[in-house]
C-alpha cells in the first residue's frame, strides 16, 4: 500500500475495497486531500463534482459491503477525472472557451456514460486549451494548468489537466482524447501512461467521430491500470454507428518480450531531437534488447514538412469549420493560439484540396506500415523538446530544438504521425526526466488494431523501470505539499 491514498493504482484501490481495508468514501477523501494541496499550482480541474462524486462513493461503499444494489463494477468506487471536452448531460460544456457561454449538454459522451455504468467516480472534469487544440493547457476561462514537474512548463495538451491531475494524485484514473498528440504529450510530459486507440475502438460522439484522426482514451500511472479503463470504454456503442465491436479484453501480467521483434528510431524524418531525449529513447530500447527482444534502429524516411503540411489540410477541413462555426465575430473572442492554428490551416488548406492530403497521407501510410512487414512494434520518442513554457500562447515566440529553430511548435510533436496512421495503437511510456526536471516519454506503436502489443511491451518496460510503482517516481511538489 502507498504512503498516500492519493498514489494508490486502481488496482490497489479496488483490491482494498474488495478486503475492506479501505473504503470508496475514504480514498474519494484522499484524491480531494490532495487536490486541495495541489491545485492552487496546477489548476488541473476546470470543475469539481463534490455531491455527485459523495454520493456514487457512498454506493460504491455499500455494494462492496454487500449491502444492496448490486455487486461490485469492474471500476467501482475508484475516482476517475474525466476531460472537460467529453460532456455529461445536464452540465456545463464550455471547451475551454468564454464563448460557449455557460451552454448546457443534453447527452453524455459514451466514454463518460461507461465509466459510469462501471462504478467510477467522476469526481472532476479536466482542464484544456481552448477547443482542445494546443499542445498546452491554459485559457482565460481557466486559467494557466501547469506541470507538477516543473510549474514554470506545461503539462502538455491538449488533455492537459488530466496528465497534471494524475501525476500530482488529484485522481487515480484519467480519460483523455487525442487528435494530434492530446492524449500521448501530456502523458509524455507529465510521466504518465496514456493509450490512443485505434481509430474506432473507443466510441465517441458526432460528427468527430467520423474523423479518423479523433481518438478518446485512458490515461493512467500503471500500465494495469491502462489497460483496466480501456477495457471498460472500448466497444460498439449505438451513438456511434462507426465504432468496432468486440475489442480485445486487454491483461497485463508478468509480460515478456522475448522473441519480439523491434524496431526504434531517434527520430522521425528530419525532425530535430533534444540529445537526451534521443538517449532516453536509446535507454528503451536497450532496456527491450536485454529483456530478450531482438531490437533493431531503423529509420523513418517522412519529411517533417509532409507531415506537418499533411496535418493542417486536415484540421483546417474539419476542425478549421467546427471552430469558425463558434466565432462571435468579435475580435479578440478566441485565444491568440486559435486564431494562430486556423490562420495557418487556411493558409495551407488554400493551396491543396482535401484529395490531395488523403493522397499523401496514403503515402505516408505505405511507409509506416512497411516497418509492420519486418517488425511487431516500433519505438520513437513523443516528444521533440524538453518541454513548453506555461502560458505561452506559441504564436510569436519561436522554439529551438537542439539548436534549429522551428516554424511552429507543432513541429516538436511526434505524435501527429500515428493520427495520419489512425488504426495503429499507441502506448506511451516515460523514458527519463528531462534537465529542466519535465518527464520525457518514448511512444510504443503497434501494427493497426493489434492493441496488445504496445500494452506487452509497457508492461515488460514497467517491471524492469518501475516508475510509479515506488514513491521515488513522484514530482518534488508533491513530495514538498504531500
Amino acid at each position: 500500500m502507498t504512503d498516500n491514498l492519493a498514489f494508490l493504482s486502481a488496482g490497489q484501490a479496488l483490491a482494498a475495497f474488495k478486503s475492506r481495508e479501505l473504503s470508496p468514501v475514504e480514498v474519494l477523501d484522499a484524491v480531494y486531500a490532495q487536490a486541495e494541496r495541489v491545485n492552487s499550482v496546477v489548476n488541473a480541474f476546470s470543475e469539481e463534482r463534490r455531491e455527485q462524486a459523495y454520493a456514487a462513493a457512498r454506493e460504491s461503499e455499500a455494494r462492496w459491503a454487500g449491502r444492496g444494489g448490486g455487486d461490485p463494477r469492474p471500476l467501482e468506487g475508484v475516482p476517475t477525472a474525466t476531460k472537460e471536452e467529453q460532456p455529461i448531460a445536464g452540465e456545463t460544456l464550455r471547451l475551454g472557451s468564454q464563448v460557449m457561454g455557460d451552454y448546457i449538454s443534453d447527452v453524455t459522451h459514451p466514454v463518460v456514460e461507461r465509466i459510469m455504468e462501471a462504478g467510477g467516480i467522476v469526481h472532476a472534469r479536466t482542464t484544456t486549451p481552448e477547443f482542445s487544440a494546443a499542445a498546452f493547457t491554459h485559457t482565460r476561462l481557466w486559467g494557466i494548468t501547469r506541470n507538477p514537474w516543473n510549474p514554470e512548463y506545461t503539462p502538455g495538451g491538449s488533455s492537459g489537466g488530466a496528465g497534471a491531475a494524475l501525476a500530482s494524485g488529484s485522481t487515480i484514473l484519467a480519460t483523455g482524447s487525442d487528435i494530434g498528440g492530446s492524449i500521448r504529450i501530456p502523458s509524455s510530459f507529465c510521466g504518465v501512461i496514456g493509450f490512443k486507440p485505434p481509430y474506432a475502438r473507443v466510441p465517441a460522439l458526432p460528427p468527430f467521430n467520423l474523423d479518423d484522426y479523433c481518438h478518446d482514451g485512458p490515461m493512467a500511472r500503471t500500465v494495469g491500470d491502462l489497460a483496466l479503463l480501456e477495457n471498460v470504454i472500448a466497444g460498439q456503442h449505438p451513438i456511434d454507428p462507426v465504432s468496432i465491436p468486440a475489442p480485445p479484453h486487454l491483461t497485463v501480467g508478468a509480460e515478456s518480450v522475448v522473441g519480439m521483434r523491434i524496431a526504434w528510431a531517434p527520430t522521425i524524418g528530419d525532425v530535430p531531437v533534444e540529445p537526451e531525449i534521443r538517449a532516453a529513447t536509446a535507454g528503451v530500447a536497450a532496456t527491450l534488447a536485454d529483456l530478450g527482444a531482438t531490437v533493431e534502429e531503423i529509420s523513418v524516411d517522412v519529411p517533417r514538412a509532409d507531415i506537418f503540411r499533411l496535418a493542417l489540410v486536415h484540421f483546417n477541413a474539419i476542425m478549421g469549420p467546427s471552430c469558425a462555426a463558434l466565432d462571435p465575430g468579435t475580435p479578440g473572442a478566441f485565444m491568440p493560439y486559435i486564431d494562430e492554428f486556423l490562420r495557418r490551416g487556411a493558409e495551407v488548406g488554400a493551396g491543396t484540396s482535401y484529395f490531395a492530403g488523403l493522397e499523401g497521407e496514403a503515402a505516408i501510410m505505405a511507409k509506416v506500415m512497411e516497418i509492420f512487414s519486418r517488425y511487431d512494434a516500433f519505438i520513437c520518442p513523443t516528444m521533440a523538446t524538453y518541454g513548453l513554457v506555461a502560458g505561452d500562447d506559441h504564436v510569436t515566440t519561436s522554439i529551438s530544438v537542439d539548436g534549429v529553430e522551428l516554424g511552429f511548435y507543432f513541429e516538436s510533436m511526434l505524435t501527429i504521425l500515428f493520427n495520419i496512421n489512425s488504426r495503429c495503437p499507441v502506448v506511451n511510456v516515460p523514458s527519463g526526466i528531462a534537465p529542466n526536471g519535465v518527464p520525457m516519454g518514448v511512444q510504443l506503436v503497434g501494427a493497426p488494431y493489434a492493441d496488445a502489443v504496445p500494452f506487452r511491451i509497457a508492461a515488460a518496460l514497467e517491471a524492469a523501470r518501475g516508475w510509479w510503482t515506488t514513491p521515488a517516481w513522484r514530482p518534488d511538489l508533491v513530495k514538498e505539499l504531500g
